[in-house]
């Protein structure tokens, strides 16, 4: 029986950096003219994996998102992960946005990859489905090389990360 080889493809955050980014974008509010005497608040909630930014005014809001999204590429957190929620009225007039964290691959684009795998007619590589997660594998190395780089180039609106290749 011939060995098989594999990889696995997994899409995460990493909640530490995203903390750490969010009390830089704190601090940076705390400097900004543009911010002095605002309420602009940014909170991340661990448990539900969401972050929710709160503002006076839209143009705020927007202006806070940025403010953390350049936060969050400095810190190599993939902002691709990150789903903008609608702009909803809060209390005493302000605006608030929740963004949610995505944590791991949904079943939906676990079969677009699946597919796009199968498309590409490599010889003998395999993909499974492994809750959140993908198995790729073939008795090939050189085929999951092919299979790791075709999957890099193709944008499937997630930040794919590839591990426990052997």
């Amino acid at each position: 029986m011939a060995e098989t080889f594999s990889f696995d493809v997994t899409s995460t955050v990493d909640l530490q950096e995203v903390d750490n980014a969010i009390n830089q974008a704190r601090k940076e509010l705390a400097q900004r003219y543009d911010f002095k005497g605002s309420t602009a608040t940014i909170d991340l909630d661990q448990k539900a994996n969401t972050i929710t930014l709160a503002a006076e005014a839209s143009f705020r809001l927007e202006a806070l998102w940025e403010v953390l999204s350049g936060r969050l590429v400095r810190r190599n957190v993939p902002v691709k992960n990150l789903t903008r929620g609608d702009v909803e009225p809060a209390a005493g007039g302000t605006v608030r946005q929740v963004i949610t964290l995505q944590m791991g691959i949904s079943s939906e684009a676990a079969r677009d990859i699946v597919k796009y795998l199968k498309d590409l007619k490599l010889k003998k590589v395999q993909a499974n489905i492994q809750g959140d997660q993908l198995r790729i594998s073939s008795p090939s190395k050189d085929d999951l090389q092919g299979a790791m780089g075709a999957l890099r180039g193709k944008d499937f609106g997630i930040a794919l990360q590839f591990g426990n290749y052997r």
